[in-house]
């Protein structure tokens, strides 16, 4: 329900914007205020998990506190449906 310009990125397959959200994650991880957020594995599972979120049609929201009182937030949303809001439009077709 963002606007259009909002938007990074799209993909076809789950995968794609898991890979994606990993590429994310490990930009900004050495940043996390949290040392055990930014542990490798913990990070892989979050991936892991978004795949299969995305997968089954539901949503992906993620977010850290960074160093400084900050917060990163990355969200992957599934488009053409949506599981919960069907009659939405994809915002870039």
């Amino acid at each position: 329900m963002k606007p259009a310009s909002l938007v990074r990125g799209t993909w076809e397959e789950p995968k794609e914007a898991g890979e994606w959200v990993g590429l994310q994650l490990a930009e900004f991880a050495p940043r996390f205020g949290s040392i055990q957020d930014a542990e490798a594995t913990r990070l892989v599972l979050l991936v892991k998990s978004a795949v299969e979120r995305l997968t089954w049609g539901g949503d992906v929201s993620l977010g850290h506190y960074l160093s400084g009182k900050v917060f990163h937030s990355v969200a992957v949303v599934t488009c053409s449906p949506n599981r919960a809001e069907r009659h939405l439009p994809c915002p870039l077709k």
